[in-house]
This record gives C-alpha cells, sequence and structure tokens, in this order.
C-alpha cells in the first residue's frame, strides 16, 4: 500500500498539475465518447491499452468481460446498470468489448463443480457463459489446451456482443448508425490488440 500512497502524491504533484485545466473541466461533469467493457484482470488497463485521456472511456469490468443479456432486474444488476446509463444517460457513441489472453474467467468455465465450490459467485457469473464452453466443446473437441484458451476467449467475446445487442435502445441505435460496437481481443505478452471483422468473422490485428 505505500507503493499506491506514494503514487496519489505523485499523481497530485505531476498528472494532475500538467492536465490542470482538463480536470478542472472533467470537475463539472462527464462526456465519454466510449464504453469499454472489459476484464477486472489486473493485467488489462483499458486508458493504457488505448491511450485515452481522463473522461474519454466509460469503463465497465467484470470476470471474462461479461455482458448479461438484457432483462429489468430486482437484484443489484451493475453490469447492467452501467451500461444502460452509458449508452441512455450519457450518450456514448461507441461500445468496445475487449476480452484477452491467459483469461482467467475464461479458463474457469471447464472446471469442475468440485474445483469451483469455494468460489460460488464467481461460478454462478460464469454461468452466463456456459454456451461458450459448449460451442468449443462441440466444435473443437480435440484442440490441444492453448489454442482451446485462445478460442474460447475470442467466441466470448463475439457472444457478448450478441448480449448487447439484446438491449433494445442498444440494438436499434446500433442498426441506426447511431451507436458502433466494436470486439477486441488483447494479448497481454505481445501488446498486439485485435479487432473482430463482423464481415469476416475473423479477429484482425489493429495496425495492419
Amino acid at each position: 500500500m505505500e507503493q499506491l500512497f506514494k503514487g496519489a502524491v505523485r499523481f497530485r504533484q505531476r498528472s494532475f498539475e500538467k492536465h490542470k485545466e482538463l480536470f478542472k473541466k472533467l470537475g463539472q461533469g462527464q462526456k465519454p465518447h466510449t464504453l469499454f467493457i472489459g476484464c477486472s484482470d489486473s493485467r488489462v488497463v483499458p486508458e493504457l491499452i488505448t491511450k485515452a485521456m481522463p473522461g474519454e472511456l466509460f469503463v465497465v469490468r467484470n470476470i471474462a468481460n461479461i455482458v448479461p443479456k438484457y432483462r429489468i432486474s430486482k437484484e443489484y444488476a451493475a453490469t447492467t446498470a452501467a451500461i444502460e446509463f452509458a449508452v441512455l444517460s450519457l450518450g456514448v457513441e461507441n461500445i468496445v468489448i475487449c476480452g484477452h489472453s491467459n483469461c482467467g474467467g475464461c479458463s474457469a468455465l471447464f472446471k469442475s463443480k468440485e474445483e469451483m465450490a469455494n468460489i460460488p459467485n464467481v461460478e454462478h457469473w460464469l454461468d452466463q457463459a456456459q454456451y461458450v464452453r459448449e460451442q468449443v466443446e462441440a466444435n473443437f473437441p480435440d484442440v490441444q489446451p492453448e489454442e482451446r484458451e485462445w478460442i474460447t476467449e475470442q467466441l466470448n467475446i463475439v457472444e457478448q456482443m450478441k448480449n448487447i445487442l439484446t438491449y433494445p435502445l442498444i440494438a436499434e441505435k446500433y442498426q441506426k448508425g447511431e451507436l458502433k460496437l466494436y470486439g477486441w481481443y488483447y494479448v497481454i505478452g505481445t501488446g498486439e490488440v485485435y479487432n473482430y471483422n463482423m464481415e469476416t468473422e475473423e479477429f484482425e490485428l489493429i495496425g495492419e
């Protein structure tokens, strides 16, 4: 924690001072252009990956970058509420759903109930992505573990893109061209980011 305390001081003395006018403006409100839905993994830092400044991204993070299908819930639906707020109240223009390599949430889809017994809330959360596991097992039964990992992580991104289009007003804005949707795959070990091409149904390296 000492490192974090020192970091807070350095931020105030250096970064804040450097961008004082920006922070003064942001102190009156926010107008992000993009909703970034990513994994909670500590190695995935949206602002670092995109080089975005404060105020540009409205970030939602959870285990395995899952987008629950639309519903009006009596529970405390944090991810759904954040998506709703970003699109309907803040009026974001883009949505990026970003998965990544070596994702613990995606690998946990293949664990047994016994292995998940001590983290029941995680197991319940991942129920929303079991369809991804079923597709991988049905269509890629003989792949090696590393290849299965990549296939699962990328297929999960595609499924979450489908899920977010179950939100009526998001689907409407998307169809009208008022809202753009992207699926990204970030490779931690190389820094590469791949964007999903909906026409070819392939992930393409950004920058090539």
